[in-house]
């Protein structure tokens, strides 16, 4: 490996179980996601990244707030989205907040921009599902400008066009951290590098090999297009105990819970146990103990050759008390493992 692996955690703000069974009330996820980052600080991981979603099983619908609460109890670990649904957005205004954050934090800010894997925002915001490329391509173009941190001219066709505006606040370090989340396409790749942006791939199924071709891409677009070379990283779903047959059972029920709420508004069957057990064997479940999550993750990342591996660590109704754990377990066991094995 080049440079020495990242290693970060990413949630939804998943609507968990409490002690009586019933959902946590929103209020309360949102606390418990700030302790859970909290912990996280304290244990050594080194990014964190909280979703947008706007639909009844997730609790988080603005991310940079909560980051911000996050910011004022932790010292180290850098602060991010994931993603930041920029197409349902105004960029202007999600620049200000990010560079609001990064000044906040002490320069711990990230935003990683993507389009979401879910289309809540849209209706929401007043936006037509029709315009979904248009939307992210144009306001990408214009973040692109933002982050220069320099008077900015832009023109398109779905926001007011701008003629030398500041946008304020700068940041300390002259440059937020941008990154792009791509979910597979080649194109989507090719923007990332067209932009000089860094690559953050969401592999959420699967084996993670498969997409060394789209880190390939990557590399000869930014070679084509003058670009420096560029962070890559990969964001995947885990789960941490004690064993691995604990990992697996607890894990399990509320996996498939999550799967089968999001497939029945896709169209897809209900899960079942032999899939799960594929992909924590075999795909891109990380799920187990310590040293068979380190062992997973060292070896995508020697495969793919990636700057950054985030597990999202939240899964649907798990409880707060499991994740504390497995965040605990990651940060004390996992991390180390990883960098010595990597070493």
């Amino acid at each position: 490996m080049a440079r020495e692996l990242e290693l970060g955690l990413d949630t939804f703000g998943d609507v968990t179980r409490g002690q009586d069974g019933n959902p946590v009330p929103y209020p309360q996820v949102i606390r418990n996601v700030i302790a859970e980052a909290v912990l996280a600080d304290e244990v050594g991981v080194d990014f964190i990244g909280v979703g947008e979603h706007h639909r009844d099983d997730f609790a988080v619908s603005a991310p940079e707030t909560v980051l911000a609460a996050i910011a004022g109890q932790t010292k180290r670990i850098r602060l991010g989205s994931a993603v930041t649904v920029l197409s349902s957005d105004d960029p202007v205004r999600v620049y200000q907040r990010f560079a609001t954050l990064d000044a906040a934090s002490d320069g711990r800010a990230e935003v990683i921009l993507g389009r979401g894997s879910f289309t809540e925002s849209f209706p929401l915001f007043g936006y037509e599902l029709s315009d979904y490329e248009r939307l992210f391509e144009e306001k990408l173009d214009l973040f692109s400008e933002l982050i220069k941190e320099g008077p900015v001219t832009w023109s398109g066709s779905t926001r007011p066009g701008l003629t030398g505006h500041e946008v304020y606040p700068k940041t300390h370090g002259g440059r937020l951290k941008t990154w792009i989340g791509v979910g597979g396409s080649p194109e989507s790749v090719v923007r990332a590098a067209r932009y000089g942006m860094p690559l953050m791939l969401a592999i959420i199924g699967g084996d993670p090999a498969r997409f060394a071709p789209y880190v390939d891409l990557y590399h000869r677009a930014l070679t084509q297009l003058g670009q420096p070379t560029l962070p890559i990283g990969v964001h995947s779903p885990g789960y941490i105990a004690d064993s691995d047959e604990q990992a697996r059972e607890e894990l399990w029920p509320d996996n498939r819970i999550m799967r089968d709420r999001i497939g029945r508004e896709r169209g897809w069957g209900p899960t079942t146990r032999a899939e799960f057990d594929q992909e924590a064997d075999s795909g891109s479940l990380y799920v187990g103990s310590p040293e068979t999550v380190a062992r997973k993750i060292a070896t995508t990342a020697q495969t793919l050759g990636i700057d950054r591996f985030d597990m999202k660590y939240s899964a649907g109704p798990l409880p707060h008390e499991k994740l504390m754990h497995s965040i605990e377990l990651y940060g004390t066991k996992v991390i180390p493992m990883v960098r010595e094995m990597l070493a």
